[in-house]
């Protein structure tokens, strides 16, 4: 499980950044991957409405936001953290949103979900410096949208009021159970499902429709990793297609190797089709062979079959959990 702050602070070692590394630390400390991206250091040109996301599904500006999309849609917990500037977030931060324009095209114009949509979930971390009762309103209209956008539930916020010197943070008196508690409570429902490895040579089209299928017919039961033998550059564009005939949005994901893929979790059953003697052995996990043909390089007509095959695999696996 992969636990992802969006840290729109420019300031170093700032009250917003130490509120988003003690989340981090927690959430690390129950076994989660985490990843930190702080927009002030990314290169992210603002949203020029070119309009092309609407209609094609991706945006044409190249820039950091490439690598953003793909880790937003690997990460199953989403965290916007930011200061308040002029009741809302900073202009880095915004950016950022405002470019998250691209997938919420992607669902609400082209109608396809995300397989992670059904158990993502959103947080928000937040400090301001005035004490005034309508602060983080702006802010919590912005993180509702946001969140919808990306694929999120909003599932809950930590705000303060009057931090305005640096330290605050870190002195205030309740912040670190507060953070323990907040973190708790949205990992724990997602710690205990089966994790489950799906193994292929590419990474490219066969492990990832597995792993698309499982998290979106049963990410409440299964905590779906895959990985390649000899993972690819890019995932298979015939694959995409396929799978967007299920209404599944397979857009951004990265193939990558399977030692990658376990190096932070541990599966508990590793289902292979190709990778044969290349695949691990993991003490204690179970292991499946599907005996499925290669469909790279292959026609539509010939994913459709073998993306068939693997719904009707993940659907029988789920039953049996």
């Amino acid at each position: 499980m992969m636990v992802l702050g969006l840290q729109g602070s420019p300031r170093k070692k700032g009250n917003t950044a130490f509120l988003v590394s003690e989340f981090m630390k927690q959430a690390e400390a129950l076994g989660a991957q985490t990843c930190v991206i702080e927009a002030d250091k990314k290169n992210i040109i603002p949203c020029k409405e070119y309009i092309v996301c609407e209609k094609k599904g991706f945006c044409p500006i190249k820039d950091d936001m490439d690598e953003i999309y793909c880790l937003l849609r690997e990460a199953e917990i989403v965290v916007m953290a930011t200061p308040v500037f002029f009741y809302n977030t900073t202009a880095q931060l915004k950016a950022l949103i405002d470019r998250t324009q691209t997938l919420w095209a992607r669902k609400y114009k082209l109608n396809l979900t995300d397989p992670l949509r059904k158990t993502r979930r959103g947080f928000m971390l937040s400090v301001g410096a005035t004490k005034g009762k309508n602060l983080f309103e702006g802010l919590h209209l912005t993180a509702k949208y946001f969140f919808d956008a990306v694929g999120a539930s909003y599932d809950g916020s930590l705000t303060y009021w009057k931090i305005e010197h640096p330290g605050d943070m870190e002195k205030h008196p309740t912040v670190r159970e507060e953070v323990e508690k907040a973190v708790k409570n949205l990992l724990t429902p997602l710690m205990n499902r089966k994790k489950i490895l799906f193994a292929c040579i590419g990474n490219t089209c066969r492990s990832q429709m597995a792993a698309g299928f499982a998290q979106y017919l049963g990410g409440d039961k299964i905590e779906a990793m895959s990985g390649g033998s000899h993972p690819e550059e890019k995932i298979n564009p015939v694959m995409v297609e396929a799978m967007k005939e299920k209404g599944i949005d397979m857009a951004f994901r990265r193939p990558k190797s399977i030692a990658s893929a376990i190096e932070k979790t541990k599966p508990e059953m590793i289902i292979t089709m190709g990778c044969s003697e290349e695949c691990p052995v993991v003490p204690g996990a179970k292991r499946e062979d599907w005996n499925l043909p290669d469909p790279a390089g292959r026609d539509i007509e010939f994913m459709r079959q073998v993306r068939d095959d693997i719904e009707q695999r993940v659907i029988s696996l789920i039953k049996s959990i």
